[in-house]
This record gives C-alpha cells, structure tokens and sequence, in this order.
C-alpha cells in the first residue's frame, strides 16, 4: 500500500521527539515501511526522520501555542495561520497517489479537513489523547472516518464524552537488546517535564528512595521547572534514552492525570528496566503489575516510594521478554496495516 502518515503541525518532528505521539507515529511509519509499504510522512517544516520519506509544509512561528496542555485541561486557542497550514498540508496529501492515510494530529483542523480528501481514500484518524479540546471531540463526533485510539482507558474516556465506536490498537516501541553495562543507583524521569507528568514527585520519590534522579526529556511548561523541578533537563536521542534506561535501577511514573498510552513505561520496559508509577489510565495496560514494574493508588507517595524496592528486585531480562511480546512496535505496524487496508 502507499500509506500517508499525517503528523500534527504544532511542532515539528525530530529524532528527540518533544512527546510520545510524535515518537509513536515515527516508529509505526517505520514499521510500516519494513513491511513493505511505501510511506510517505506529512509534517511541518523542519522536521528531519532519517529514512522516511517526508513532505512538509511552513506551519505558523507560533504554532506551539496549540498543544494540549492537559493540566490546564484544554489547548489556547489555534494561532492564526493554523487552519490555513493544515490546509496546504492536505492539499499536499491530496496531490499523492495515496492508498490510505493514518491521521495523528490531534487538531479539529486534521479532522474536519480529511474530510474533503478523495471519496474512497480509507482515513483513520489515531486519539492520541482523553476528549480535552471541546473543538477536537466535536470533529471526532462529526466524522465519518474510523478513529482508533492508545488503550482501553482511553476508548472509555471517549464514550463518556459521546463519542462512540472507537477501536483500541495500543501503541508499540521498537524492539532493542538492552545495550549491556553495570545498573546505576538512578532513577530515570523521562517524558516532558509538566505538572500531570508529575516530575517533581518523581524527583522526591526518586530521593526518598536513596537514588539520584535523572531528569530527561523536554520542558513542556516551564513556570513549572522553574518553581518545582529547577535541574537540568534536556531532550535526548532514542537510542541514548533506551541506553540510559538499561543503565538505570528504576523508572518513576508518578502521572498526575489519565496517561492514554504511556510510550516511557513501553520503552523502559524494553530495555530491561522495571517501572514504578501511579495506576491510571492506560498504565495499566502497558505495566505488567508484578512483571514489569509495580503501580500504586494514584497520589500516594508513601507507597510510590515503599514500591522502589521491590521493583529493583524483579528479574531486569524477563521484563525484557516480555516486553518484546506484549509491547512491539511491529504487532501496532501489523494492526494499522489491517485497519488502513479494511474497506
């Protein structure tokens, strides 16, 4: 198939990724195009992936001004110039000889403006987050199209705010040996750094539990960083990050709201590490409790902490094993191939 993968235009995408959609929707573009297909990946200027075909387009300087920021529980308003960006970006899809297109942005605009693709074009639009933006669940409810979303929390969420007959195909990583080296006494806080990521309880956590945080990743909010976190922060490559997580006793996920997917604790796990976290959302469906790591009530920092132990000593390959099981990128390649090539 000639497979177009849409990409939001609020930011552009790198190979250190400012969030897990953006890395999600890299990795199954290349997935794809490992199982043959030719890919094609639509995203705003100033994006670079290696190996994958892109076509972008300028997007507003401003742009950024559109992520959902969800612990204000909604996006400001779209900067001027967005609506007329995504519609050169899809004048851009349209001029290719296109079999199906898997939509990640998560923009009224992406939704409402799939709609004037080709007739006969399979559209399948990817939820990549809870119904925060009142404009984003209103184009959700409106399409026509078959939306899929990160995990079973989240097509529950989505129901809640009418939006129903939402397909569930959960997200994967690249499947990697851990590299090998010694387990340092650190404990890896990875993800952007804002207050429903919960970085600086992880950073407390992290102390209380006689490890050195590491703190890697963007700053999403930084009135935040600066009045809560203040270390250093700095996104990091892939590859580096999946090292740095073989390299580390334990990863900490104390999420303050509903994570939809929870792309850390999937990689984490690949890489042999064992994650300790907050049970909401869809964590729960990504941490094997027991297996993968151990999550807690939500909030409850004692027993966040009192879980650090007992994480460290579960055995660092089988978390590996089955991480390759449940949670390779290449059972999510398989069922977006599926669902683009459905009638």
């Amino acid at each position: 198939m000639r497979i177009g993968v849409v990409a939001s235009l609020v930011s552009p995408l790198r190979e250190a990724q400012l969030g897990g959609a953006q890395a999600f929707l890299s990795d199954l573009a290349r997935a794809l195009a490992a199982r043959g297909h030719a890919v094609t990946v639509f995203a705003a200027a100033g994006s670079e992936l290696a190996g994958l075909r892109l076509v972008t387009v300028p997007a507003p300087p401003d742009a950024e001004r559109a992520l959902v920021r969800p612990a204000r529980g909604t996006a400001a308003p779209a900067p001027p110039g967005l609506r007329e960006a995504f519609a050169r970006l899809f004048e851009a899809v349209r001029a290719e000889p296109l079999d199906a297109v898997s939509q990640h942005a998560f923009d009224a605009e992406a939704l409402e403006l799939a709609a004037d693709l080709p007739g006969g074009l399979p559209v399948l639009h990817t939820l990549h987050l809870p119904p925060l933006v009142p404009a984003v669940v209103a184009a959700a409810g409106r399409t026509r199209a078959r939306l899929v979303t990160v995990s079973r929390a989240m097509r529950a969420a989505w129901a809640a705010a009418g939006v129903g007959g939402v397909e569930v195909i959960r997200n994967g990583v690249p499947a990697f040996e851990p590299p090998a080296g010694p387990v340092r006494p650190r404990a890896l806080i990875a993800g952007r750094v804002s207050p429903e990521k919960g970085t600086a309880v992880a950073i407390e956590a992290a102390r209380r539990a006689g490890l050195e945080p590491l703190v890697v990743g963007g700053v999403y909010d930084r009135g935040y960083w600066e009045r809560s976190v203040r270390l250093p922060v700095e996104p990091v490559e892939r590859h580096r990050l999946w090292r740095l997580m073989a390299e580390s006793a334990v990863v900490l996920m104390p999420v303050e709201w509903d994570e939809p997917f929870g792309l850390v604790a999937a990689e984490a796990q690949m890489a042999g590490c064992p994650v300790v976290g907050y049970r909401r959302g869809g964590l729960p469906e990504v941490v094997a409790d027991g297996a993968g790591g151990y999550l807690v009530p939500p909030g409850d920092l004692d027993a966040l902490v009192a879980a650090v132990p007992a994480a460290l000593a579960l055995d660092r390959r089988r978390i590996h094993r089955d991480a390759r099981r449940r949670l390779d990128i290449r059972r999510a390649a398989a069922a977006y191939e599926a669902a683009l090539a459905a009638p």
